[in-house]
């Protein structure tokens, strides 16, 4: 883990570097404006890492703030980066082709301010759009057949969410939007397919988050399981709160439901990681499972989905990805995973990876949008 936050640190901070040496090209030697531009800048850079430690030992309205500040700085970053890259790409073209208009190097220090103006005006914009997007979430619906019996049973109406992120920023009036969403099909059953808080409890005792989560209704129950972001802040204090707040936590564990279907919850995989113990082979989970029933797996990470289809699953149910939550970050999660989101069946076994409802460091989607996903399952052995 320290070689872990000490890489991130360095990345963080050669990427700051990058964008404040460019930007710093704007403003002339020994102005007022490059002095306030340098505090500024360093500051603002600052109030990501200071949240990250202020968080766990002092939540309170200063650490929210920096919290806000420091994510949105993320987005900002993201396109700041893109920009000059973009512009590096160009200047590295005329260099061999000299297609840019004269004018632009008569006045160099004009250019570079106005190129300033139009890169703050751009990410504004699209970060703004991306707030605002990440704020609306949709509701998906999705109706499935599994060849199997339920036992007494023809359908099931699942409600069904992932990385929701409770925490700083994904806050008490988010979750009470959640639990209406998730509630408005009269669900059957509820499962949370991981990272339901963020890495740090305290905001979420703090607001008394939990208490939204006891409003959900669903006649069955509420099942989750852990993501790695319950590890990151401790598994064992996150499962506690959520399971104090009327939410079954499945982990490594195989439960027969009303003697009609399976629902099997894995722990994460990182869980190694932060632990340094091993979780259960799903074909270890499974052993004693019954496969003449309707099977439902949730598992975090959708990594090794041939592992459900080997273990007989009907349903997996998964999330993490975020599908890159902005672009083109969904490029890198659509090399790396199977499945990065949305439906997909493999022989008998449907998958489904959801892009999230809640978002990570900044508050921003682009590309995608939040969501909920209500799953009409219908159970034919014919």
């Amino acid at each position: 883990m320290i070689l872990f936050v000490t890489i991130a640190v360095t990345i963080y901070t050669l990427i700051n570097y990058l964008i404040f040496i460019r930007a710093l090209q704007a403003f002339p030697a020994g102005s007022s404006l490059r002095i306030w531009f340098i505090m500024a800048f360093w500051l603002i850079a600052a109030s990501f890492v200071a949240a990250r430690i202020l968080e766990r030992t002092n939540p309170c309205h200063f650490t929210e703030f920096l919290t806000w500040t420091g994510n949105f700085w993320l987005a900002f970053m993201l396109f700041f980066t893109l920009i000059v890259i973009l512009l590096d790409i160009t200047r590295l073209f005329n260099h061999f082709f000299h297609f840019l208009p004269a004018f632009i190097y008569s006045d160099y220090l004009r250019t570079k301010q106005i190129i300033l103006i139009v890169s703050v005006a751009y990410t504004v914009i699209m970060v703004t759009a991306g707030y605002i997007n990440a704020r609306n979430p949709r509701v998906r619906e999705l109706s499935l057949a599994v060849a199997k019996s339920g036992h007494g049973r023809k359908s099931l109406t699942i409600s069904m969410a992932s990385d929701i992120h409770l925490g700083t920023i994904i806050r008490k009036a988010k979750a009470k939007e959640l639990v209406r969403l998730l509630n408005a099909p009269k669900p059957d059953l509820i499962l949370l397919a991981g990272d339901v808080v963020d890495e740090d409890l305290a905001p979420v005792i703090k607001d008394n988050i939990g208490e939204a989560l006891c409003e959900l209704k669903a006649g069955i129950g509420v099942y989750a399981i852990t993501g790695n972001h319950e590890y990151i802040g401790g598994a064992g204090p996150a499962v506690e709160y959520l399971e104090k707040h009327c939410v079954k936590m499945l982990r490594d564990t195989a439960l027969l439901v009303n003697g009609q279907f399976y629902i099997v919850g894995r722990d994460d995989r990182d869980k190694p990681r932060f632990t340094g113990k091993a979780r259960k082979e799903l074909s270890d989970i499974m052993k004693d499972v019954d496969h003449s029933y309707p099977i439902i797996l949730m598992d975090h990470q959708p990594f090794n989905l041939a592992k459900a289809v080997e273990n007989g699953v009907d349903l997996q149910l998964s999330g993490h990805t975020h599908h890159g939550q902005i672009w083109p970050f969904n490029y890198i999660t659509e090399a790396i995973y199977e499945l990065s989101w949305g439906y997909k069946k493999i022989k008998k076994t449907h998958f489904y990876v959801s892009c999230g409802f809640g978002t990570w460091g900044p508050p921003v989607r682009l590309g995608n949008r939040p969501e909920v996903l209500i799953i009409h399952l219908t159970f034919n052995n014919e």
